[in-house]
C-alpha cells in the first residue's frame, strides 16, 4: 500500500507583532515539510527563518531526484537514510546561518528554530531544535512527537517543575538550542511509520502556546478541510492574544486512490510521497 499526501499550510502576523520572523515551505514532489521560527530582532529573525526553510528545501531538491544524501555533519545510528539527509539538511541550514551572521553586523546573534517532516512510502522522519513542535494525529487522538528544547522544558523533563508550571511560566521563551547560534548544532531526528489517516501538525510555539492539544484535536477532526482547519487553528491563536506570529502547516496521509497507477497525472491535489 502506497499512501499519498494533502497539504496545507499557512503563517500569521498575529495580533501584536508588526514583522513577520516566522517560515514556511514544502515539496510535496519530494514529501518534505518545514516550518521555522526566527530570532533576532529587526529583520534578522526572518532573515534567518528563510535560510533554515531554503537550505532545507534545496538539500532535498538536489539531492533526492538521484536517491542519495551527502552526509554533512553529524549522522546518526538506529535511523533510516531519509531521518539522516533531514539531519544533514538541517545542520547545514545551522552552518549558513551561523555563517551569515558573522559576516554582517545587522543579523549578528540571530537564529532560528526548525522542525521538518520527510515523508517517503509508508514511513516519515522527523527532525527539530528548538521549541516548534511537531504533533501527530492518530485514531482521533494527538500527540506531540518531538521534545522542546526549551529552558522550562527542560526543567519538566528532569523533573523540577510541573507541565504545568512550565505553561505558566515567565521563562517560555528561553530556548537551548537554535539554528545559528553555535558554528554546530545536533537536531532530535526520529523515524515512524505512517497509516492511512495520520494527519501531522506543524507548528511554531505562537500557535501551540496558545492551543492546547485537546483544543487542536476537535479543530483538525471536525473541520472538513486541511485549508480551513489551518485558519482555524490560526483564529484559535488569535483569539487567545495571538502576541506572537503563527504559522502552521497540516499533511494528511491518505491511501492512494487505485486510479493513480491507471492515470498517474489524473488529479494534481493527490501528490505522490515518494
Amino acid at each position: 500500500m502506497s499512501l499519498a499526501v494533502q497539504v496545507a499550510g499557512k503563517s500569521d502576523l498575529g495580533c501584536v507583532r508588526t514583522n513577520n520572523e516566522d517560515n514556511f515551505g514544502y515539496d510535496t514532489r519530494y514529501g518534505i515539510f518545514v516550518v521555522c521560527d526566527g530570532m533576532g530582532g529587526a529583520a534578522s529573525g526572518e532573515v534567518a527563518s528563510k535560510l533554515g526553510v531554503d537550505t532545507v528545501l534545496n538539500f532535498f531538491r538536489q539531492h533526492a531526484r538521484n536517491g542519495h544524501f551527502p552526509p554533512y555533519g553529524k549522522q546518526f545510528d538506529g535511523v533510516s537514510e531519509r531521518a539522516n539527509a533531514l539531519a544533514s539538511a538541517v545542520q547545514l541550514a545551522n552552518a549558513e546561518i551561523f555563517e551569515t551572521a558573522g559576516k554582517n553586523k545587522e543579523h549578528a546573534g540571530m537564529g532560528s528554530t526548525v522542525v521538518a517532516v520527510a515523508v517517503k512510502g509508508n514511513f516519515f522522519s522527523i527532525v527539530n531544535v528548538g521549541d516548534s513542535r511537531i504533533y501527530l494525529i492518530r485514531n482521533k487522538e494527538i500527540r506531540q512527537i518531538t521534545n522542546d528544547h526549551s529552558l522550562v522544558m527542560e526543567q519538566v523533563r528532569r523533573g523540577l517543575i510541573t507541565l504545568e508550571e512550565a505553561e505558566h511560566s515567565n521563562i517560555q521563551n528561553i530556548i537551548i538550542r537554535a539554528l545559528g547560534s553555535e558554528d554546530t548544532v545536533e537536531p532530535d531526528v526520529d523515524d515512524m511509520m505512517a497509516m492511512p489517516g495520520d494527519v501531522l501538525m506543524m507548528a511554531s510555539d505562537g500557535l501551540t502556546k496558545h492551543v492546547k492539544d485537546p483544543k487542536i484535536l476537535e479543530i483538525v477532526l471536525s473541520t472538513p478541510t486541511l485549508e480551513r482547519a489551518v485558519d482555524k487553528l490560526i483564529e484559535a491563536a488569535k483569539d487567545d492574544g495571538g502576541d506572537d506570529n503563527i504559522t502552521c502547516i497540516l499533511v494528511r496521509l491518505v491511501q492512494e486512490p487505485w486510479w493513480r497507477s491507471i492515470f498517474p497525472g489524473g488529479a494534481h491535489k493527490w501528490q505522490n510521497s515518494l
